[in-house]
């Protein structure tokens, strides 16, 4: 027999945060400081993946290393904080939380000093179980390891869980730990691609929180 839903892990940015624009001119600022040339919110969400050093060699035409990655990585935060404070939250992301019948989490690949307190500042201190950032120094990696570690922490079975997110990567987490995926056009991703996945794909969170509940 299926298992109930019953935990929602939610994505942060792309996802409850409405901050394409910003990453997109945060990558920008990467890509010009290499002599790259720039991307459209529209180009962006065709080629973003993780890990992002991909993404990044792909734009530039040659390989990005560890070294190079970790320098761009810091020019990329440093352009991203600048901004940070203009950005606001999808505009029916309480609604959509609150809508939710069983527990729920924020796992996000933000840094977690960082998050912490931005999630106090939107208002929505309470309404997780657990929040949970990225707690190394370099950003870029893919979501799988952490959402695992995110859902032992919580003593949560993949099981009875659903994430809702904006990416492939947030897909391809959800099924390394034998959860089910709802994914959001609003954030980084062309809905083409995303749609591509099979996967439930909802045009708003208030819709997403819907698919999520229906699944078994």
């Amino acid at each position: 027999m299926a298992r109930v839903r019953t935990h929602l892990v939610w994505d942060w940015n792309g996802t409850l945060l409405n901050d394409l624009a910003l990453v997109v001119e945060s990558t920008n600022a990467v890509f010009t400081s290499v002599g790259g040339l720039t991307v459209s919110a529209e180009q962006h969400r065709i080629r973003f993946r993780r890990p992002i050093a991909d993404y990044y060699a792909e734009v530039l035409g040659r390989a990005v290393d560890a070294a190079e990655f970790e320098r761009l990585d810091k020019i990329f935060h440093d352009a991203y904080r600048v901004g940070m404070a203009g950005c606001r939250l999808a505009g029916d992301a309480a609604g959509a939380i609150r809508s939710w019948a069983g527990s729920q989490s924020l796992l996000s690949m933000w840094f977690h000093d960082e998050l912490v307190p931005a999630v106090e500042t939107y208002g929505l201190t309470g309404m997780f179980r657990r929040v949970d950032g990225l707690r190394g120094t370099v950003g870029g990696d893919r979501k799988a390891e952490h959402l695992a570690r995110h859902l032992a922490a919580l003593e949560v079975d993949g099981a009875v869980t659903v994430l809702i997110g904006d990416s492939i990567d947030d897909a391809d987490a959800a099924e390394s730990v034998g959860a089910r995926c709802v994914l959001y056009t609003g954030g980084f991703t062309d809905p083409d691609r995303l749609r591509a996945s099979g996967l439930p794909v909802a045009d708003s969170l208030t819709e997403a929180v819907r698919l999520a509940s229906a699944l078994n």
